[in-house]
């Protein structure tokens, strides 16, 4: 029964994530509910006994991509109006790729049979005395490594042409200059100075209250040496602090 309403409870919940997640304004707004959807898919895959693609789904897509999807769109200067300023124009193609995706669905789940022997072993999808991480990593890791690999070249030559299409370079840009850097002497960036006993210290144009020990000896050495350099212990002739 616990099993039951815990899966229509992430089912609907997930579902109204999505929904949210092409629906809201703000897009900031979306990946928060993309990341809820992320939760609620986890909870799924702990149900139907996957506790190793929760996981993933939750360190990979919620603490590295949703995250990333968060800071790219709050720290972009995106113009979200002039992004839907062409929405007429380009509404009639739209609706005919929703209508073909959802034509699809709708084939997909009329030719879908549920085999028999299904529900035997929904819940005990690895082989007998195999976990389902070592299943995972031997169906990854040996039988599909090379497409495995060849995905991973995928998402790293995307990566590499996302960053080439969005680098800009501006005047204001500060570039590293390495021959100007290896050009240079110690003393054009270094400048050594003899300085006199506590004479490094600058003094600020702030006064500040005047703390006093119980014999009246002020002990503070800055505030001395702003008044001329006396002895702490004339340091009571000194102006009230502002």
């Amino acid at each position: 029964m616990a099993p039951t309403f815990f899966f229509y409870l992430f089912s609907i919940v997930l579902v109204l994530c999505a929904a949210m997640v092409v629906s809201s304004r703000n897009p900031v707004h979306s990946v928060l509910f993309l990341i809820g959807a992320f939760f609620n898919a986890a909870g799924l895959f702990l149900i139907a006994g996957a506790e190793f693609l929760a996981f993933i789904l939750v360190i990979v897509y919620v603490g590295a991509v949703a995250v990333l999807f968060l800071f790219v769109v709050m720290m972009l200067d995106v113009d979200f109006e002039q992004l839907r300023s062409g929405l007429q124009r380009y509404l009639p193609v739209g609706i005919a790729v929703g209508v073909l995706l959802l034509a699809e669905l709708v084939s997909v789940l009329v030719g879908w049979h549920v085999h028999p022997a299904a529900t035997a072993v929904r819940f005990a999808p690895a082989p007998a005395g195999v976990s389902n991480t070592v299943a995972l990593g031997e169906l990854i890791y040996t039988k599909y490594v090379l497409l495995f690999q060849a995905a991973g070249l995928v998402l790293l030559v995307a990566m590499i042409g996302a960053i080439v299409l969005t680098l800009r370079d501006r005047r204001s840009s500060r570039h590293q200059r390495i021959a100007v850097q290896n050009a240079r002497v110690p003393k054009e960036t270094v400048e050594l100075r003899t300085m006199a006993l506590g004479a490094g210290v600058p003094v600020a144009d702030i006064l500040r209250p005047k703390v006093t020990e119980p014999d009246g000896i002020d002990d503070d050495p800055l505030e001395a040496a702003h008044h001329g350099g006396h002895h702490p212990a004339d340091a009571h002739h000194a102006p009230e602090g502002r």
